[in-house]
């Protein structure tokens, strides 16, 4: 074969191949000018495509009375439209209820203070303290009250070291850990001073020693974390002319950020009045007085709580806590026990209980203090029928306690709420706690050996409207059902039973 020959064959392949390459239509070849993959379709001369108006026939139509008049009409309506909504917002945030201010607050008024005089008969010693703290988180406390703890002889103001912890219920490093655990659980400490607390005089008649001791060991325990001092005979301390520096000394260096010190004091014997003057001129910043103690008549009760209302953030309300001692020695039956908590939970002021109330521990003959009974919630099968009505007491109690230590909490009615008298007697009382678009709750109270019958209204001047009826929150009356509607114009309460009733917010 010829060179020729060759080079014909492989156009001819070269041909064959570029065919192959060639794209596929439907009627062969494309036309010229036509680029690879693609399909020319004719398009009908009768379908026109809408490109729309061009500039010149816009402005052209635009300028046409009919438009312009449209245009005018849109705006104005744009305009309205912005205009009444703004003018509706406005009259919508002027008619609308001001909420009222919640006035200032400290830990202490978030309650309920808890006493713990003797803590060997409480939890056999600090490190008992420690391990019992879960346990009265699960009852709301928010303060502990400790002690005296120092060491003192009864009457001998040469032993008296306010510094130093009575080896017998434990160490420097105990107390360190309770301090700990307790603000890991939200739970602040109060650490009673009282120098002379085994003795006569609580003073030991007020020497200037005393005094400087007494500043001294309150510098110590508030730089060692304690959150308050306490100390009894206010109105006594509160005359020193070193007064001024021990209120520096635990009140000093307040700021908005810094967690606030309290200092703590209790009076007794005095009349409510001269209770008001003492906070002011003290500078305390919560007293503990035993009006409920020494007034057993409901007409001078809600006299008392009527001088001191204005004062709530800086009162505290106890049945023997004064004097360190259980609210069982004053309210000797259950029904009492149930009574008295309710009433102290829902007083204007901070509810202070003595370690035992929550399970109406019962007091004991002589100076002795009652041991603390923990098992309460604990089953045991064999205990005799008097032992396990005694527990299911207990028992039930402190779940009551427990729920008007949740209700207060959570409240603002009851935790900073206005207080109005309704009515009282001999042997009982009602009075109403408001706060501003909150529920508001009636607390009526019957002490005595008989029925009362209470009255629960209120003057047209006070501002506040009662309805007819109110809904039972809590009762310990079988007459007075939970969640049953009551008439307020007249409510009967049986012997020692007590009740709170609740209605809401209507504007």
């Amino acid at each position: 074969m010829s060179k020729d020959t060759e080079i014909d064959m492989e156009e001819v392949k070269l041909n064959e191949v570029d065919q192959e390459k060639q794209p596929m239509t439907g009627d062969g070849p494309s036309p010229a000018g036509e680029t690879n993959g693609s399909v020319k379709l004719k398009v009908p001369d009768d379908v026109v495509t809408f490109t729309g108006l061009s500039k010149e026939e816009l402005m052209k139509v635009a300028g046409t009375p009919g438009w312009v008049r449209t245009r005018w009409v849109l705006l104005v309506l744009f305009w309205l439209g912005w205009i009444g909504m703004l003018a509706g917002a406005i009259v919508i945030i002027v008619q609308a209820p001001r909420c009222k201010p919640i006035p200032e607050m400290n830990w202490w008024n978030e309650g309920p203070l808890y006493q713990i005089p003797d803590l060997e008969a409480f939890s056999g010693g600090m490190k008992g303290l420690e391990a019992k703290l879960d346990q009265l988180t699960q009852i709301k406390v928010k303060g502990l009250i400790l002690g005296p703890l120092h060491t003192v002889q009864a009457d001998y103001v040469d032993t008296l070291n306010l510094k130093k912890i009575n080896p017998l219920v434990g160490s420097d490093e105990d107390f360190e850990a309770v301090l700990t655990k307790a603000h890991k659980k939200s739970i602040s400490v109060i650490l009673d001073l009282t120098p002379n607390y085994k003795g006569s005089d609580p003073w030991f008649t007020g020497s200037d020693e005393v005094v400087e001791k007494l500043i001294d060991a309150a510098e110590h325990w508030i730089n060692l974390g304690v959150d308050g001092i306490k100390v009894s005979a206010l109105n006594i301390a509160s005359g020193f002319a070193d007064w001024p520096k021990l209120r520096a000394a635990v009140q000093g260096n307040r700021t908005e950020d810094a967690k606030k010190r309290a200092l703590m004091g209790v009076v007794a014997g005095i009349p409510a009045l001269q209770v008001s003057q003492l906070v002011n001129v003290s500078g305390v910043d919560l007293v503990l007085p035993d009006l409920l103690s020494t007034n057993v008549d409901g007409v001078e009760r809600i006299k008392a709580v009527d001088t001191l209302y204005s004062q709530q953030s800086s009162v505290g309300w106890g049945l023997g806590a004064s004097k360190l001692e259980p609210l069982s020695k004053v309210a000797t039956t259950p029904d009492l026990q149930h009574l008295y908590q309710l009433l102290l939970f829902t007083l204007p002021g901070t509810p202070v209980f003595t370690y035992g109330d929550e399970i109406g521990l019962l007091p004991v003959n002589g100076t002795e203090s009652p041991m603390m009974i923990w098992d309460t919630d604990e089953e045991s099968p064999n205990l005799d029928e008097a032992a396990k009505a005694n527990r299911t007491e207990r028992s039930n109690l402190r779940s009551w306690f427990k729920s008007l230590s949740e209700l207060r909490g959570k409240e603002r009615s009851l935790l900073h709420g206005d207080y109005y008298p309704l009515d009282s007697s001999t042997s009982s009382l009602a009075f109403l706690r408001v706060w501003d678009q909150s529920e508001r709750y009636i607390t009526v109270v019957n002490w005595g050996a008989k029925p009362s019958k209470l009255k629960l209204t209120l003057p047209p001047t006070e501002g506040v409207i009662l309805p007819e009826t109110a809904k039972v929150m809590m009762s310990r009356d079988k007459n007075l059902a939970e969640d049953s509607s009551v008439s307020l114009d007249m409510i009967t309460l049986g012997p020692e039973k007590a009740v709170i009733l609740q209605f809401p917010f209507t504007g």
